[in-house]
Parts: structure tokens; C-alpha cells; sequence
């Protein structure tokens, strides 16, 4: 089972059944130029061939903040629901920790949506722990969101 980054439009392309399993509302006419598109902003796919296919694909990038230092961010990991529990995610994420320890970073970060059991419990079994919660906010361009809404007192 070989691990190495997709480079080519063919290998984004092979990506997609697999990362369709976690990014469903992702067109797949979309699909490579958005990669291409997050590449030029340090993205990079992972991609783990078992010999007869794509079983596992995990998106990654590399960033520095002051409260982590230089760290490796998993923006996306997923193995074929058919191949789960074979080892394959486990060796995709120890390829992607050996690629942050070569890059120089401190930490390997990444999110899981809380309905995400499953996944969590593979995190755990691989050594991460719960470090926080993550919290978003859908935005409206042109429509800000009025401050009293946001617990500010509005003058």
C-alpha cells in the first residue's frame, strides 16, 4: 500500500469517489480546479494507491500561528467505508505525521464534526487527544451581522 501526493489533474480526478465520502456537496466538476485553486495557498492530497485503486485520500497543509508554532493542518481525511478498519487510515496518518516531523513542525492539527463518532474513536486508538471546540458562523457578504445580535451592546 504506497502513499504519495497527487501532482497530475489525472491523480486529483482519481481522488474524488474517495473524497466524496466525506465532501459529498463538493461537484465533481469542481472538484480539481477547487484543489488547484487551495494549492496555490499550501494544499496538498495525500493519496494512499492500494494497487488496484485509490482507498484513501487526506488533504493537508502546512501553516505557522503563534499559539502552535509551524504545524501540519489536516483539512480532510477519509478511506473508502469499503477499506475502514484495515490499516489503511492509521498508515495515512502516520505518513502524515513523518511529512510534519520533515517539515519542521511542532504539532499535527485537524477538526472532526461532532456527529463523527466513529472518527473520533480512530483518532483516539491513533494517539490524538480532544483539544477544543471549533466554532463557525455562516456569513452573508453585504450583510453583516447586527452587533446586539452578537451579545454587544449596540449604541
Amino acid at each position: 500500500m504506497g502513499i504519495r501526493t497527487a501532482t497530475t489533474d489525472t491523480d486529483i480526478a482519481a481522488c474524488y469517489p474517495v473524497m466524496r465520502e466525506l465532501r459529498p456537496q463538493v461537484p465533481e466538476s469542481e472538484f480539481v480546479s477547487r484543489v488547484r485553486s487551495q494549492e496555490q495557498r499550501g494544499y496538498r492530497l495525500a493519496v494512499v494507491d492500494d494497487g488496484d485503486g485509490i482507498v484513501g485520500v487526506a488533504g493537508f497543509r502546512i501553516a505557522e500561528n503563534l499559539a502552535w508554532g509551524r504545524f501540519l493542518y489536516v483539512d480532510d481525511l477519509v478511506v473508502l467505508d469499503t477499506q475502514r478498519s484495515r490499516g489503511c487510515g492509521a498508515r495515512l496518518l502516520a505518513w502524515l505525521r513523518d511529512r510534519a516531523v520533515a517539515e519542521g513542525c511542532q504539532q499535527l492539527h485537524l477538526d472532526s464534526g461532532l456527529q463523527r463518532e466513529a472518527a473520533h474513536r480512530f483518532y483516539e486508538r491513533e494517539g490524538m487527544a480532544k483539544a477544543g471546540f471549533h466554532f463557525a458562523e455562516a456569513l452573508t457578504p453585504n450583510n453583516p451581522v447586527p452587533s446586539a445580535s452578537r451579545g454587544e451592546e449596540v449604541r
